[in-house]
């Protein structure tokens, strides 16, 4: 975890998405993401889903040790794979049984906020329970900034004037994938940290020049999806 105060790049996190979403309207909403055949509304109810996640989490203090931390949490969840399909199948189907996509909108204005505040009164010296896993609460916010950061990043390609990430939140999201390479890796000189987080997660494929610079670390890629 960097030191940047988790619950500080949560928020931010969490306020990027709602930037980008915020505003639109049912069609931008019905834009397509970088996750495959999913929307942009879509794509919200799946963060929406962390949002609450957390709220639960927060709320439900677990007795320590952690069994895992914000980098190996996500060894559980390689790119692909057959459960990742069933999830997107039932999210798009979630997704629809709203009247209107801005439903989606109203309910993570009302959720993200929630979530950012219940991490803000969490003690830091704490555990938590999800996804099977035992995490100190400093972590378990850092897997939900992460993911919140790609995902940000996932919802942008049909929307050309949308903000980008927040700084702190990026920061987190980019220790996470340092940490998840292994210790010799050096990042291709020419990436900056959204190409690095795009490629690191599969949504961008390597290049040719990647793939020489990165040597047999490139076998790593994508490092989670």
């Amino acid at each position: 975890m960097t030191a940047t105060r988790p619950h500080a790049a949560l928020a931010q996190a969490y306020d990027g998405i709602t930037a980008v979403v915020g505003d639109l309207d049912d069609a931008g909403l019905q834009q397509a993401t970088r996750c495959q055949g999913w929307l942009v509304a879509d794509l919200l109810l799946h963060v929406l889903g962390d949002a609450q996640r957390a709220l639960v989490a927060l709320a439900s203090p677990a007795d320590g040790p952690a069994d895992t931390d914000d980098v190996s949490y996500w060894r559980d969840f390689p790119a692909g794979g057959e459960e990742a399909s069933r999830h997107a199948w039932w999210v798009r189907r979630s997704a629809a049984a709203f009247d209107r996509p801005t439903g989606i909108v109203r309910l993570w204005r009302e959720t993200a906020p929630a979530a950012v505040r219940a991490a803000a009164s969490a003690n830091p010296e704490g555990y938590v329970t999800t996804q099977g896993h035992v995490l100190r609460v400093p972590d378990f916010l850092a897997t939900l900034t992460t993911e919140a950061v790609v995902h940000h990043l996932d919802l942008t390609p049909a929307l050309p004037g949308a903000p980008p990430p927040g700084p702190l939140a990026v920061r987190v999201a980019v220790a996470t994938m340092d940490g998840l390479l292994s210790d010799d890796t050096v990042r291709p000189a020419a990436w900056d940290d959204h190409d690095f987080l795009l490629k690191a997660t599969g949504r961008v494929p390597l290049t040719d020049r990647d793939r020489l610079e990165l040597g047999e670390s490139a076998g790593w890629f994508p490092l989670l999806g």
